[in-house]
């Protein structure tokens, strides 16, 4: 997994420090950094992040991170990646009013009531929970309605463990997925492949085929055309033995005279 190489080659960092963000964006004044990516570096304690007060995208996935206060001072941010961390409580994102993307997989959410100080997040439209590519997921979203309460809470959001619920392509997600849950419904029983003997084609065998009218116009049409492309078919012949004679008589032009001694 990435964020285990990354852990590997990084020494792990339990504080975030001056001196480690100075170090990992180059930047003096920590007010000027904008993009912060601190994956898997072992992370406990967010120290200092609060002051990086213009910062709109923080990576901070793959750490061991529960305590999310520094967090509170970030009111430009924008997207934040928490995932593959143990966080349970979120009070402190609640004055992260530019908050548009969130990613809380992999971690302890054990209750929706847990997301409730994160509703007022008017801007935010993409929020996970669960990430099935690296198998990331929550207490929380093994609750069957898990997926209705959160929608119901957020409504305004366009798209939740990275399945889009609104907006251009979600009606047509939305009916494919429809539609494979219904043929899945149908052809497994019991965890079995069921076989239906007694299925016929939607069409008959000959339904593609070209059939011809008994109308007399259109007869008349075939047979005007079939006469037209015989025509064709001559010139073509005509049109090739008169090309190939003036080639050969061409070629005997163009050999030298020989005379008998």
């Amino acid at each position: 997994m990435d964020l285990k190489r990354e852990k590997d080659q990084d020494t792990d960092v339990e504080k975030i420090t001056a001196v480690l963000l100075k170090s990992r964006t180059g930047e003096f004044d920590l007010e000027s950094i904008l993009f912060l990516k601190l994956r898997g570096l072992g992370i406990h304690d967010l120290g200092c992040i609060g002051e990086c007060m213009n910062l709109e995208r923080l990576d901070l996935s793959g750490n061991n991170i529960t305590n999310l206060g520094p967090l509170a001072f970030l009111r430009l941010l924008s997207v934040l990646n928490l995932s593959a961390n143990r966080i349970s409580n979120l009070e402190p994102l609640r004055s992260c009013d530019s908050l548009q993307n969130l990613n809380l997989a992999g971690n302890v959410i054990c209750s929706t009531d847990n997301l409730h100080c994160i509703v007022s997040l008017r801007k935010l439209e993409n929020i996970r929970l669960k990430d099935n590519t690296y198998n990331y997921s929550n207490p929380v979203c093994r609750n069957s309605s898990y997926r209705t309460t959160v929608l119901e809470m957020f409504p305004h959001i366009k798209v939740l463990d990275g399945e889009r619920v609104v907006g251009r392509g979600s009606d047509l997600y939305q009916l494919c997925k429809d539609i494979d849950d219904t043929i899945k419904a149908g052809l497994y029983k019991n965890g079995q492949l069921t076989e239906h003997p007694d299925c016929k084609p939607w069409v008959e065998d000959n339904y593609w085929e070209m059939k011809r009218s008994n109308n007399a116009i259109i007869e008349e049409a075939y047979k005007q055309f079939n006469d037209v492309l015989h025509e064709c078919r001559l010139l073509n012949n005509r049109a090739t033995h008169v090309i190939s004679q003036t080639e050969k008589s061409m070629s005997l032009k163009k050999q030298p005279k020989q005379y008998a001694i």
